[in-house]
Order: C-alpha cells, then structure tokens, then sequence
C-alpha cells in the first residue's frame, strides 16, 4: 500500500528582504544565477523563513535588520527544483545604517537603489512580478498571494 505522504508536497523555501526608499528598492548583484536580486536566499532545516530572512541579510548586506511584516507569499514551482514557496519580507527602512552596508563580495558584489519603474531593466519577468506586487503590499499595508507571481485569479 501506497503511503500517503509520498504524495505531500515538500517545497523550498526562500526568503528575501525588501527595502524601499520612495518609489525605489534595494537590489543586489549576485554572483551566480540571474544576477539582480533583493537580499535574501533558501530557508535553512529547521528555520523559519523570518530567520532566514534576517540571516541572509546580515550575510549579504553586514546589517542587523528586524523583519517587520510579510508582504507577499508565492508559490513558484520550478521545472528543474520542484516546488517552492518564496516570502518577500518589510525589513524597514535604511536610513543612516544604509552607510553601514558592506557585501560580502562572495555571493553579493554590488548594491544599487532601483526605480519600481525600472526593475524591468534589472532582473528577470517572474521576479519582477514579484517585486512588483511587494512593492504595492507594502505602499498599501497589505499581504499579496502570489502563484508564480501573479495574484491568484478569484472566482
């Protein structure tokens, strides 16, 4: 008899921090992969994504950084890494620690503010609809759910 767990799904998880200053957000050039990204990266065993989180931003960035709220959950299967499931976080705002930062240089080389308007230029389409919806989850004071980066159709 088949057990009924090996049907359960068994996500990735990921989590990345979002930091706005107006209308513009935090990237980072990574080294590897799609190159512009926010900071943020998997979820480790036995972590929480919030941990994760605030973890990966003081690898990254060298900040200590509280996350303050969730902004947009989505589920992003992948053909070749099966499900996963990424968080975008509210991790505040800069202010005068933004001086502070200092990446790592081993997956992170570069910092840089981007206009929401022109993220399109930065990183690829799913991640931009991603941004996109953290952007207006956090300019509204709401939480997004997201399926591949799109609201979710209702009805």
């Amino acid at each position: 008899m088949e057990d009924p767990a090996a049907r359960f799904a068994t996500p990735r998880l990921a989590s990345g921090a979002l930091f706005v200053d107006g209308s513009r957000v935090l990237l980072v050039r990574k080294t590897y992969g799609h190159r512009w990204d926010i900071p943020g990266g998997y979820v480790d065993r036995g972590e929480s994504p919030v941990t994760a989180c605030e973890r990966e931003v003081r690898e990254e960035l060298g900040l200590e950084r509280r996350v303050s709220r969730l902004l947009v959950h989505d589920w992003a299967p992948n053909e070749t890494e099966g499900d996963k499931i990424l968080y975008v976080f509210d991790c505040g705002r800069l202010g005068a620690d933004e001086h502070d930062i200092r990446v790592d240089g081993v997956e992170i080389d570069e910092h840089k503010w981007v206009t929401v308007d022109d993220l399109d230029h930065f990183v690829i389409p799913r991640l931009l609809r991603r941004l996109t919806s953290a952007y207006q989850a956090y300019t509204s004071g709401t939480i997004i759910y997201l399926e591949h980066g799109r609201p979710r159709a209702s009805g």
